[in-house]
């Protein structure tokens, strides 16, 4: 594949939907952010780290059934559904598949559909400089929807899509400014994101125990000094107990005598302390008094490093 991977343009957080007449706003789909590159031989897909992930959803590697463009780069959300929502936990199981003989399976038990919301090359030529929605124009007129492929619907009363979105239960939305170019590697007030719940990825120093199983992880976050914070506990979610066994099996080379928690977590005389190389997603409703989270919930293992995970208050 000629085309180089580029690290995709970012929302960044707000409290308040942007007005003008120059706002649209679309759902926040919960899911892994894929970029795919059709180069007129090779498709790839990545992911917003420049991870390769054609292997783990080789359906929408057959771009000529839904894609008009001789070549193209689009930008979008894989998401996997469960009770007609988005799933993060199930869309994790399909990213995370790493041998191709389980592939077939995997896209069997967990079908994923390519929410498409940009497109940054077209038939030769980076069309990042463009508005939006002259972009959008482009895009609508190369893609064709099917069961597994569908362009993000704007929406230009973000409010009333957002009360929508709250009373769904979904994600949140994005605001994106119509007259706005794509900065590739970017982060900007181009795209606002305004969400209905909070989500961060939190590094596993401890877990507990009931049984022979793990029934808890006990969560934290670095600061800029490298120390990590205790931030609370999570023991629901989305797991199942086949992934609670693998996790209790996957501790065992990682347990420590002395905990790596600056503070003095509320469980600790149950816990046993962690070497900090696991890391995963929660969903929460809120930030405590005492800095903890309220009511986390597991959402799924992902691959990011333990030094990523900061605390941003």
């Amino acid at each position: 594949m000629e085309l180089k991977p580029v690290i995709p343009f970012e929302p960044i957080k707000t409290d308040k939907i942007p007005v003008g007449d120059q706002w649209t706003a679309q759902v926040k789909w919960d899911g892994v952010r894929i970029l795919t590159y059709f180069d007129g031989d090779i498709v790839g897909l990545f992911n917003r780290k420049l991870n390769d992930r054609t292997l783990q959803f080789p359906e929408l590697v057959d771009i000529k059934r839904y894609c008009s463009a001789a070549s193209i780069v689009l930008d979008g959300e894989v998401i996997a559904l469960e009770k007609g929502k988005p799933s993060f936990h199930n869309v994790m199981k399909r990213d995370g598949v790493r041998q191709p003989d389980k592939v077939p399976r995997a896209m069997r038990e967990t079908p994923v559909t390519y929410m498409v919301f940009d497109i940054l090359f077209y038939n030769g030529k980076w069309i990042t400089g463009l508005p939006l929605e002259q972009r959008q124009e482009i895009l609508h007129d190369m893609i064709t929807p099917s069961d597994d492929v569908q362009l993000v619907e704007n929406f230009h009363d973000p409010q009333s899509l957002y009360q929508v979105v709250s009373a769904q239960d979904l994600e949140g939305i994005v605001c994106k400014d119509l007259t706005s170019t794509y900065g590739i590697k970017g982060k900007d007030r181009r795209w606002q994101k305004l969400k209905n719940y909070h989500d961060l990825v939190a590094v596993v120093g401890g877990v507990t125990f009931r049984g022979d199983l793990v029934n808890a992880v006990l969560l934290g976050l670095y600061d800029r000094e490298g120390r990590l914070w205790y931030i609370g506990h999570a023991g629901t979610g989305k797991l199942t107990m086949a992934e609670w066994r693998a996790l209790t099996e996957r501790i065992k080379p990682l347990v420590v005598k002395e905990r790596h928690f600056v503070n003095k977590p509320e469980r600790i005389k149950t816990a046993i302390w962690l070497q900090p190389a696991i890391t995963v997603k929660v969903k929460f409703i809120e930030w405590t008094g005492g800095h903890t989270l309220r009511q986390p919930s597991i959402q799924a293992f992902v691959e990011i490093p333990p030094e990523k995970c900061r605390l941003e208050r």
